[in-house]
């Protein structure tokens, strides 16, 4: 294979990555704590192709990042979503192990246990453990995240942050564990009560991006198409020489 169709394709493969990572993007731009993610591409050197490539060098993906900007606060009225304005994450304790997540849309299991809506994960407290709520009740939340029935305090979500976010890998639309980093316990929090962080993915700018990369992405298949006619077509006239 030439030098110019390789990196053709090699510009295909990174441009499908880039929108695999864009459709997943678009596809939680309504999922609540959501963080979009980005990546850039880079000259990749390969130096066993020497011998076979006029060039060594192709476009490569490059480290997948995310972007953890705080999204817009929504507010919703119901009283076990919160929402944290500012840094900082919710605890939920997992069978995997302990995940960090701005999702704040939480449910009264039957035991009472404060816990995430889709697994059932316990919410860690101020404590080291789980939140339980009474039975019944008016449920209103203070701004450190101290939660009270009928004015009296059944406990403290705790908020938690780290110094490197590098640290943290996805796990699941909304949630992320820690590798090699222990969080810190914010001091001050503010949680907002009744309310819930939006995703925040710019649905606009994605699709925009989107239009751009299937674009290239047309062109470098016309490319490589043009390339390898050009290529069958030298091979033909050589081979039909005497």
């Amino acid at each position: 294979m030439g030098s110019g169709a390789y990196l053709a394709l090699s510009g295909l493969q990174t441009r499908i990555d880039q929108l695999d990572l864009l459709s997943a993007d678009v596809a939680n731009a309504g999922t609540t704590g959501y963080k979009g993610q980005g990546t850039s591409t880079y000259g990749n050197t390969r130096p066993t192709f020497d011998q076979t490539l006029k060039s060594a060098v192709d476009p490569t993906l490059g480290e997948v990042k995310v972007n953890f900007q705080p999204g817009t606060i929504a507010p919703t009225g119901r009283a076990l979503d919160f929402a944290i304005n500012g840094k900082g994450f919710f605890m939920v304790d997992t069978a995997a192990g302990p995940r960090y997540t701005r999702a704040g849309g939480f449910v009264r299991l039957t035991d009472g246990t404060l816990a995430t809506a889709d697994d059932h994960s316990p919410v860690e407290g101020i404590d080291d453990r789980p939140i339980v709520l009474p039975p019944a009740g008016q449920l209103t939340v203070d701004s450190d995240g101290t939660i009270r029935v009928n004015g009296a305090q059944v406990g403290q979500v705790k908020i938690v942050d780290f110094q490197n976010y590098a640290n943290l890998q996805r796990q699941g639309a909304a949630r992320f564990s820690a590798i090699g980093e222990q969080p810190t316990t914010v001091d001050r929090p503010d949680v907002v009560s009744g309310a819930l962080e939006q995703s925040n993915v710019s649905v606009e700018r994605d699709m925009a991006r989107v239009v751009e990369l299937s674009r290239t992405f047309d062109a470098m298949n016309k490319g490589i198409s043009v390339l390898m006619n050009d290529v069958e077509r030298q091979a033909i006239t050589q081979l039909g020489k005497p």
